[in-house]
C-alpha cells in the first residue's frame, strides 16, 4: 500500500514540474511576442482577445511537444518579422537597429559643429563713432 501510495505521489510531483515547466516555457514565450492588436506589449501584458488566442496557441503547440523556437518560426511565418519583441538583425531591419545611434550621432556633429563656429566668431571692431558713443554712454554722458 505504502509503494503504491510512493508512486502516485511521484507521478502527481512529476505531472505538476512538467505543467511549471510548460507554464514557464509558455511564459518566456509570450514576453518575447509582441501583441499584434497592442503593439507596444507583450502577449504577457496584453488583454486583448488575439493576446488570449496566441497564448492559447502556444500552450497547444508546447503540449504537443514543439520547441521554443520552432513556436517562435510559426509566429513569424504568420504574422512576419514584427510579431518578435526583439526582431533579429536582417537586411530588413538594419535600420531599427543602427538608426537611433546613427541619428545620435549626427546630433552630436550637428552640435559639435554649431559650438566650434560659435567660438571662431569674432565680431567686427567698433567705428570711431560706435566708440565714441560707447564710451560716453559708460561715463554715463547723455548722447
Amino acid at each position: 500500500m505504502s509503494r503504491w501510495f510512493a508512486l502516485m505521489l511521484c507521478a502527481a510531483l512529476c505531472g505538476v514540474a512538467a505543467a511549471t515547466s510548460i507554464e514557464e516555457r509558455e511564459a518566456n514565450l509570450s514576453a518575447s511576442l509582441r501583441c499584434l492588436v497592442c503593439q507596444n506589449q507583450t502577449l504577457a501584458e496584453s488583454n486583448a482577445p488575439l493576446a488570449s488566442d496566441m497564448r492559447q496557441q502556444i500552450r497547444e503547440q508546447l503540449a504537443q511537444g514543439k520547441s521554443e523556437q520552432q513556436i517562435r518560426a510559426f509566429f513569424e511565418q504568420r504574422y512576419g518579422a514584427f510579431v518578435r519583441y526583439d526582431p533579429p538583425f536582417t537586411a530588413s531591419t538594419w535600420l531599427l537597429w543602427i538608426g537611433p545611434f546613427a541619428l545620435l550621432g549626427v546630433g552630436f556633429v550637428a552640435m559639435w559643429r554649431l559650438v566650434s563656429r560659435r567660438n571662431r566668431y569674432e565680431p567686427a571692431p567698433l567705428t570711431p563713432a560706435e566708440q565714441a558713443r560707447a564710451a560716453s554712454l559708460l561715463n554715463g554722458d547723455a548722447p
